[in-house]
Formats: structure tokens, sequence, C-alpha cells
């Protein structure tokens, strides 16, 4: 690839830019959510806020971001009650990786101006 090619998607004349910092943001908020917790519910917010305008690309993201909160809260309250007998543990540590994996794989996705191809699944 030369110099002058990007590697972000040619919009068709006329059309907007397509700016994707506010899907970018929402992934470094999960991820800054592992140590402060509370930029985990900021992203969350931005991505419900940000998805109804969004373009194809970006609503694909917003989406995964959603599911990737309230799924990974569901795992880990799973977690918490189950540790009680040891398991739970291991479903805390799942739940992280978990998290680390969607959120990594959707940054790379997005950087290279791709959407995720499902969206609406539970696993990557």
């Amino acid at each position: 690839m030369n110099e002058t090619q990007s590697l972000q998607p040619e919009a068709p004349e006329g059309a907007p830019k397509v700016s994707f910092d506010n899907v970018k943001l929402v992934y470094l908020l999960y991820l800054a959510g592992f140590v402060v917790g509370l930029t985990a519910v900021a992203g969350l917010i931005v991505a419900y806020l940000k998805r109804d305008g969004a373009d194809p690309v970006s609503a694909t993201h917003y989406e995964f971001q959603i599911r990737t909160f309230w799924i990974g809260l569901l795992m880990g309250v799973i977690g918490i009650v189950l540790s009680v007998i040891l398991i739970g543990w291991l479903v805390i540590l799942w739940t992280v990786i978990w998290t680390l994996v969607r959120c990594i794989k959707g940054f790379m996705l997005v950087n290279d101006g791709k959407p995720i191809p499902q969206p609406q699944t539970w696993m990557w």
C-alpha cells in the first residue's frame, strides 16, 4: 500500500466523512472500566446516545458495545453469586477475558473501518 492510500473506505462524493471517534471512545471507556468502573457506564451511555443517528458501520459497533455491557454485567453478577461455591471465580475470570476480547476485536475492526459481522452474538 502506498502512502496516498487510506485504510478508511472511500466515501461517495458528496457524502459526509464518517468518523469512528465515538465508537473508539466507547471501547476505551469499557477497557478503562476495569480500573474505574464508572467509565464502563459512561461508555454505555455514549453508545445509547450515538446509535440512532449512526452510519451502518458504527451502528453495528454500538449494538455490539451495548450487548457487551449488558451480557458482561449479567455474567459478572452470576459470577459474584456463584463465588460462594468457588466456581464463580472462574465465571468472573471468563467474563474479564470475554470482555477484553470483544473490546480489542471491536477496536481493531473499527480502526480498519469495518463493521462487526454479527453484532448480536454472545461470543466474539
